[in-house]
């Protein structure tokens, strides 16, 4: 076993389980009550990585590789994310001069 499994091993699960319960809390909080699309954006990667974390912590605790493939997947399906909704934020400002998702109701018809 090598030292990183070692000192992951070394704090018990329910610490992970409890670090990322708080940071994807906090994620969820960001979306619902934040309307600068910025923020939520934020606020969604950090649910995405509060997962990433916690997959990557029972893979490890289980000696399973697969946890961490998946990890992989995740970290690529938001690559694509960011490229994408920045892309979107950016055609929203140019629209709008403004971040603010109230804002967007003026698109509509």
């Amino acid at each position: 076993m090598d030292t990183l499994s070692q000192n992951i091993q070394a704090v018990p699960l329910n610490h992970y389980i409890i670090l990322c319960s708080i940071i994807f809390s906090i994620g969820v909080i960001g979306v619902l009550t934040r309307r600068n699309a910025i923020v939520i954006f934020m606020s969604v990667e950090l649910m995405l990585n509060a997962v990433n974390l916690l997959l990557t912590v029972f893979s490890v605790f289980r000696g399973d590789p697969n946890g961490q493939v998946f990890v992989f997947f995740i970290m690529a399906l938001a690559a694509a994310e960011v490229s994408v909704g920045l892309a979107i934020i950016v055609m929203i400002y140019r629209n709008t001069n403004s971040l603010d998702i109230n804002v967007l109701n003026r698109l509509k018809w």
